[in-house]
C-alpha cells in the first residue's frame, strides 16, 4: 500500500502543479494536500476517516472564504476539495469558488477550476449557468489552451437550453487549423447530438467532412456520431459504405501512423467502430453485404495475434459476418471461430464464445446444438459470469422440444446459487419461457404466483425494479413481435405486468403501451377472459393525452358487448379515463408495493350471516351441491310402482286400488283364479264386454282375441310347486283364464344338486314389467334384496335370469340364497296362505367366496362391499377396491360360470376423471370352466369430482362360436382417494398462503360433546383419512392429500354454535369436493 501512496504523491506534482520551483517533481512533505493523503491512509477506521474529513473541510471552507487567500492557494484549495469529494463528503460550499477559479485564473488555474468544476457538477445544476460566459470567452480566446479546455467542458457538462449560444463558436472550430480543435469540437457536437438532436440537424454535412479529414483522429471522432445516426436511420447513409470499408481497409492493411497501433494491431478501436457501422448498413441488404465480403475476410485473416483485443476484434467480426447478407465462406470460418472461443480453456475466451453464441443462435441454432455438451458444462464453471452468460444462451436456444430439459437445468442451478441478481434474472427469463411454451397447459395458480412474486419482489429495492423492469422490456418486445401466436394466460401476465409497471421506463410512452394492448383486442384468437385482463390494464395507463382517445375508441366497442364482465370492464375503461381524479382515488399509482392486510376469512361478515341464519336464510351451498341436488331434482325415476300389500299373507287381497289398467283388483289371488269381483264402488271403471283395441304395442284391431287380453301373472315365487307346472297359471283382467306358458326354464346351479332340492327351484317365467305380478314381486321382495349397480345385458347373449334386481327393474322368479338376508323364501299355496319354505341347503355370501381370492398383498387390507358389474350365461364380473397407503387399487373378479374353458379374455377400462393403470396385463390368458381370473387396475386422480366413474368394457371368446362382448360402470366416492398429509404447523402455515383455490361453509357441529371441537374433528379423521395438525383453542388445523400428492389444508374454528370450515388448495375442484363429503361425515355421525 505503501508503494501506492508513494507513486501517487509523486505524480500529483506534475499533474496539478502544487510546487512553486520550475521542474519539481515530488510532493513536499510539508504540502497540505500530502499531509492529507498520508493521514487517510494511516487511519485504522471509517469513523476516524469522518472525523479527519471534517477538520479538513472546515479549514478548506475557511481559507476559501478568506478574501486574502490568493490564487495559487485557492487551486490547492479546489484539489483538497476534489479529494474529499472523491471519498464521498460533500463540499458544496467550494462549487462557486471553483467557477471563480476558471473565470479568473491563469491557465494552469483555470485548468484546476474547469477540472473540479466537471466533477463537482452536472447539466442540470443551477450554478453552471454561471459558466456560460465564461466558455464563451474562452472559445473566442487565441489560447489554444484555453478553446481546449472550453471544448472539453462542453463535451461533458453543459446546459440544454445554452447550446443555442454556443453551437456556432463550436461549428467554427471545425475548420480550425489545429487537429486538436477539430476533434473536440467533433466531440462536443456528438454531446449535443446525443442532447439535443434537433439542434444540430443543419450540420450533417460537416460531418461528413469531419469523416473525410486527413488526421485519423478527427476521422475517429467522427464516427461516434456516424454510428448514433446510422443506428437510427440506417437507410439514409448506405451511399457511406464504400467509404467506411475503404477506411477499414487502410485501417487493417496498417495505413495509419503507428502512433495508433496498441500491441501492434492498428487502431484496434477504429477498427471496432467501423465493423459495428458495417453491421448496421448490410443487415437485410445483399447488395450492400457484398462491398463488405472482402474487408471482413481480412480482418478475420489478420486477427491472428494472441491477445484480448484482438479477440474483441474478431468478436465484432463474427457478429458482423452473421448480421449482414449470409456467405457461406464467411459463416463457416466465423463458426470456426466461435468453436474455438467455447473450448479455450482461457475465461476471457470462453466468456467471448458464449456471448457470440448468443447473439448468433438467433440466425443459425444449428451452431449452439453443436456444442450443447461444452455449454451444459459451462453451468457448473467456478466464474459466476460464464454461469450468467450460459444461462442466457440457454434462455435464447429453448424451443417446444428442449424446455423440459433445460428448464430442469435451470431450477436446479436455482437451488444451488446464492447470487441474488442471477436468481431474479433467470426467474425472469425462466417463466418467460415457461409462459410462452406451455402456457395454456399449466394451472392457473402458477401464473398467479408468478405475479405474486413480482408484485412483492426481494429484499432489494433495486433488484425487485430490474426485475420488473425486465419484465416490461421483455413484454413489450413479445407485443411488437407476434402476439398472436403467444399463450392466453401468457397474454393475461404480460397484460397485468404493463398496467403495474410500464411506467418504471421512462422512454416508453403510455400511447405506445396501449396500442399494443388495443392489438391483442382486435386477435381473433384472444379469448374473454383476456379481454377483460387487456381492458384492466387499459384502465390502469389512460391518464390522458391520446390515450384517451384509444381509450374511448375501445369502450365503445366494448360496451355493447354480449359478455357482461367485458361491458362493466368497458364501462369501467370510459369513466375512469374522463375522471383523472377518480381513477387517482380508485387506481392510485405506486401503491403496489406498500403491503395490504387482506381479511380472507371475509370474517366482517359474521354478524350478518349470524344474523340472516338465525331469521330463517338457508346456508351457503357450494356449487357442486347445488349442481347435484339440482340433478337429483330433474332425474326421471326409473324405479317401478309397487302394491301396498298386507304384511300378513293370509288373505292376499288388494283392494281399492287401481291396477295400471285403472282396474280395481278385489278377489285373492291364486293360481287357478278365474273371477275379479269389482269391489271400487262408482269410482271403479268396468271394462266387462269392451272390446281391446290398444296395447303396449299399439293399434291391436287385427289381432286375435286370446292376443288382445292383458295378463297378470302370479309370480312363480307366490305360487305352490305343485301349482308351477299347471295349465292354468295366469288370471286375464277381461275375466278369461288362459294357461300360462313355459317360456324359460333355469339351468340347474350345479350338477351334483338333488332331486328333492331341485323341486323347490322354480322355473323362471319372463313378463311385461307393466304387469301385476311384477309390481307384487317388487313390492314382497323389496327388504330382502340387496342393492346391486346398473347391469348392462352382453352383446349376443340370450336373455337369462340375472338375479334379483335387473336392468330394467323386473323381477325373476328366483331367489338366490346369497341375497336373502334374515329369512327364507316363502310360498304361497292354493289357499293363498303364506306357507314357509323348508330350510334351503345354506351356501356361503357370495363376497366370502370372492373375497377369498384377493391378491395376498391386499387381503388384509380393508376393501369395499364386492359388487356385480356384468351378468350373462358364461361370465360373470364383480369389483371392489382396496385402500392402500400411498394407492387406491381396483381389483375385477372375471367369473366363468359355464363348464367350457375361455381362451382369451379382454378387459379395457376409461375414465375421465381417473388415471388409470393396468397391475397386470389388460388380456387375461384365459379362465377355465367355473374358475375365477382376478386383474388389478391402480387408480388416481385427474380431475376431482364428488363421485367418479369408470367405464369398461370385457370380451371373451369360446374355443367354437362368435366373440362376446359387454359394457359396465363402477362409481366409487372421491373420499376413497384421500389420505393425511402429515405436516407440522410452520410448514402448515408456508403451503397455506400459496395456494389459491378455497371454499368456506358453516357445517354442522357435533354439540353434545363436552369438547365439539375436537370431536368434529375426530369424526372427520376417522371418516375421512384427515391428519388433525393442531388444535389451538377455539380452533384446529387439518392436512390431507389426495392420491397423487395433491395436498388440501383445512382451516376450523367454533363460530355461533356451528363448525366454520375453510379449505384451500392448488386443486381448483378439490375444496369443494372434500368440504361435501365433510358435509356428508357430520350429517351422517
Amino acid at each position: 500500500m505503501s508503494d501506492v501512496v508513494e507513486k501517487t504523491l509523486t505524480a500529483l506534482p506534475g499533474l496539478l502543479s502544487l510546487d512553486s520551483q520550475p521542474g519539481s517533481n515530488k510532493l513536499s512533505s510539508s504540502s497540505k494536500l500530502g499531509h492529507l493523503i498520508r493521514g487517510i491512509t494511516e487511519l485504522t477506521s471509517k469513523h476516524e476517516e469522518e472525523k479527519l474529513i471534517q477538520r479538513e473541510l472546515t479549514s478548506i471552507k475557511e481559507q476559501v472564504s478568506s478574501p486574502n487567500t490568493s490564487m495559487r492557494q485557492m487551486k490547492e484549495l479546489m484539489v483538497r476539495a476534489i479529494y474529499c469529494e472523491m471519498l464521498g463528503y460533500e463540499a458544496s460550499f467550494s462549487y462557486i469558488h471553483a467557477i471563480k477559479l476558471a473565470q479568473q485564473g491563469t491557465a494552469r488555474e483555470k485548468r484546476v477550476g474547469y477540472l473540479a468544476v466537471s466533477l463537482f457538477l452536472n447539466e442540470s445544476h443551477e450554478l453552471l449557468l454561471l459558466l456560460v460566459n465564461t466558455v464563451l470567452k474562452d472559445l473566442q480566446s487565441t489560447n489554444l489552451i484555453e478553446v481546449c479546455m472550453a471544448l472539453t467542458v462542453v463535451g461533458q457538462i453543459f446546459p440544454k437550453d445554452m447550446i443555442p449560444a454556443i453551437l456556432p463558436l463550436v461549428e467554427e472550430k471545425l475548420n480550425h487549423p489545429k487537429e486538436i480543435i477539430r476533434r473536440k469540437a467533433v466531440l462536443a457536437l456528438y454531446k449535443f447530438y446525443l442532447i439535443a438532436p434537433n439542434q444540430v440537424q443543419h450540420i450533417h454535412n460537416k460531418f461528413r467532412k469531419a469523416l473525410c479529414d486527413k488526421d485519423p483522429g478527427v476521422m475517429t471522432a467522427s464516427l461516434h456520431i456516424y454510428l448514433q445516426l446510422i443506428e437510427e436511420n440506417p437507410e439514409g447513409y448506405k451511399d457511406l459504405t464504400t467509404s467506411f470499408v475503404t477506411i477499414l481497409k487502410q485501417v487493417v492493411g496498417g495505413k495509419l501512423p503507428m502512433d495508433f497501433n496498441y500491441h501492434s494491431v492498428p487502431a484496434p478501436w477504429l477498427q471496432i467502430q467501423l465493423l459495428r457501422i458495417l453491421c448496421l448498413l448490410g443487415k437485410n441488404d445483399q447488395s450492400t453485404s457484398e462491398i463488405m465480403y472482402e474487408v471482413l475476410d481480412e480482418s478475420l485473416r489478420r486477427a491472428e495475434i494472441n491477445h484480448n483485443i484482438t479477440y474483441a476484434i474478431l468478436f465484432e467480426c463474427v457478429k458482423c459476418i452473421y448480421t449482414i447478407h449470409p456467405k457461406s465462406e464467411l459463416l463457416e470460418k466465423a463458426a470456426k471461430c466461435i468453436g474455438n472461443f467455447v473450448l479455450s480453456p482461457k475465461i476471457n475466451l470462453k466468456y467471448l464464445g458464449l456471448k457470440a453464441l448468443t447473439y448468433v443462435v438467433q440466425q443459425d441454432p444449428k451452431l449452439a446444438l453443436q456444442h450443447q455438451m461444452t455449454i451444459i458444462e459451462c453451468l457448473d464453471h467456478p466464474d459466476l459470469i460464464i454461469k450468467r452468460e450460459t444461462l442466457e444462451l440457454l434462455f435464447r436456444i429453448t424451443n417446444a422440444q428442449n424446455v423440459t430439459v433445460i428448464v430442469d437445468k435451470m431450477l436446479e442451478f436455482l437451488r444451488i446459487n446464492k447470487d441474488d441478481y442471477t436468481t431474479i434474472d433467470l426467474v425472469g427469463k425462466t417463466m418467460s419461457t415457461v409462459f410462452s411454451v406451455g402456457g395454456d397447459t399449466m394451472q392457473p395458480d402458477i401464473p398467479n404466483s408468478f405475479l405474486k412474486l413480482l408484485s412483492e419482489g426481494f429484499d432489494s429495492v433495486e433488484e425487485d425494479r430490474k426485475l420488473r423492469l425486465f419484465a416490461v422490456d421483455s413484454y413489450v418486445s413479445l407485443l411488437q413481435g407476434e402476439p398472436g401466436k403467444l399463450p392466453q394466460r401468457f397474454l393475461q401476465v404480460i397484460s397485468w405486468v404493463l398496467g403495474e409497471y410500464s411506467c418504471l421506463r421512462a422512454d416508453l410512452e403510455v400511447d405506445t403501451v396501449l396500442r399494443l394492448l388495443a392489438k391483442l383486442l382486435d386477435m381473433k384468437t384472444t379469448s374473454s377472459e383476456t379481454k377483460s385482463w387487456v381492458l384492466m390494464a387499459m384502465t390502469k395507463l389512460c391518464e390522458g393525452g391520446a390515450g384517451v382517445s384509444v381509450a374511448r375508441g375501445v369502450s365503445e366497442t366494448y360496451s355493447s358487448s354480449l359478455d357482461t364482465v367485458l361491458r362493466q370492464r368497458a364501462q369501467e375503461l370510459q369513466h375512469l379515463s374522463q375522471d383523472p381524479e377518480l381513477r387517482a382515488r380508485v387506481l392510485p399509482r405506486h401503491t403496489g408495493l406498500e403491503p395490504l392486510e387482506v381479511d380472507s376469512s371475509l370474517s366482517f361478515l359474521d354478524g350478518f350471516v349470524s344474523e340472516a341464519l338465525a331469521a330463517g336464510t338457508a346456508p351457503y351451498k357450494p356449487r357442486h351441491q347445488r349442481q347435484e341436488e339440482l340433478a337429483q331434482a330433474k332425474a326421471l325415476s326409473l324405479e317401478p310402482y309397487g302394491l301396498s300389500l298386507p304384511l300378513s299373507m293370509s288373505s292376499c287381497s288388494i283392494t281399492d286400488r287401481q291396477s295400471p289398467t285403472l282396474l280395481s283388483i278385489s278377489s285373492g289371488l291364486s293360481g287357478n283364479s278365474n273371477d275379479l269381483s269389482h269391489k271400487g264402488g262408482s269410482s271403479s271403471l268396468r271394462l266387462d264386454g269392451v272390446k281391446r283395441v290398444w296395447g303396449r304395442e299399439g293399434y291391436l284391431a287385427q289381432r286375435e282375441p286370446a292376443e288382445e287380453s292383458a295378463h297378470v301373472e302370479v309370480p312363480s315365487a307366490l305360487r305352490s310347486p305343485s301349482q308351477q307346472g299347471g295349465a292354468d297359471g295366469s288370471v286375464c283382467l277381461m275375466g278369461k283364464s288362459e294357461p300360462t306358458p313355459q317360456r324359460f326354464r333355469r339351468k340347474a346351479r350345479s350338477p351334483a344338486s338333488s332331486s328333492g332340492a331341485s323341486e323347490n327351484i322354480s322355473h323362471s317365467l319372463v313378463s311385461p314389467p307393466i304387469t301385476v305380478d311384477t309390481l307384487m314381486c317388487n313390492n314382497l321382495l323389496d327388504s330382502h334384496i340387496t342393492s346391486e349397480p346398473d347391469v348392462s345385458p352382453l352383446e349376443q347373449t340370450p336373455p337369462l335370469s340375472q338375479g334379483l334386481a335387473a336392468a330394467n327393474g323386473s323381477c325373476d322368479d328366483e331367489l338366490p340364497d346369497s341375497d336373502v338376508k334374515g329369512s327364507s323364501p316363502s310360498l304361497i299355496g292354493d289357499d293363498a296362505l303364506v306357507a314357509a319354505d323348508p330350510a334351503p341347503h345354506e351356501e356361503p355370501p357370495k363376497d366370502l367366496l370372492l373375497s377369498s381370492y384377493l391378491p395376498a398383498e391386499l387381503s388384509g387390507l380393508s376393501h369395499s362391499e364386492i359388487t356385480p358389474l356384468s351378468s350373462d350365461q358364461s361370465l360373470d364380473l364383480s369389483a371392489c377396491h382396496v385402500q392402500k397407503e400411498g394407492d387406491l387399487v381396483l381389483v375385477v373378479f372375471i367369473y366363468n360360470s359355464s363348464d367350457s374353458d375361455i381362451q382369451q379374455i379382454l378387459l379395457q377400462l376409461d375414465s375421465e376423471e381417473l388415471e388409470v393403470s393396468c397391475e397386470c396385463d389388460g388380456a387375461v390368458g384365459g379362465a377355465r370352466g367355473h374358475s375365477v381370473a382376478v386383474c388389478q387396475y391402480s387408480l388416481s386422480v385427474k380431475r376431482p369430482s364428488v363421485h367418479v366413474e369408470l367405464v369398461g368394457t370385457v370380451s371373451y371368446q369360446f374355443p367354437v362360436g362368435t366373440p362376446q362382448s359387454g359394457q359396465f360402470s363402477y362409481k366409487l366416492p372421491l373420499s376413497s382417494f384421500i389420505r393425511p398429509l402429515t405436516l407440522s404447523t410452520e410448514e402448515y402455515g408456508t403451503m397455506w398462503l400459496d395456494f389459491s383455490h378455497d371454499t368456506k361453509q358453516n357445517l354442522t357441529l357435533i354439540s353434545d360433546d363436552p369438547e365439539p371441537l375436537a370431536a368434529s374433528l375426530s369424526v372427520l379423521k376417522k371418516k375421512l383419512q384427515l391428519h388433525v395438525v393442531e388444535i389451538i383453542g377455539m380452533e384446529g388445523i387439518v392436512a390431507c392429500r389426495l392420491l397423487q400428492d395433491q395436498p388440501c389444508l383445512m382451516h376450523c374454528r367454533l363460530h355461533a354454535g356451528t363448525l366454520a370450515v375453510w379449505l384451500r388448495s392448488p386443486v381448483p375442484d378439490l375444496p369443494d369436493c372434500l368440504m361435501y363429503f365433510c358435509q356428508r361425515a357430520l350429517q351422517e355421525h
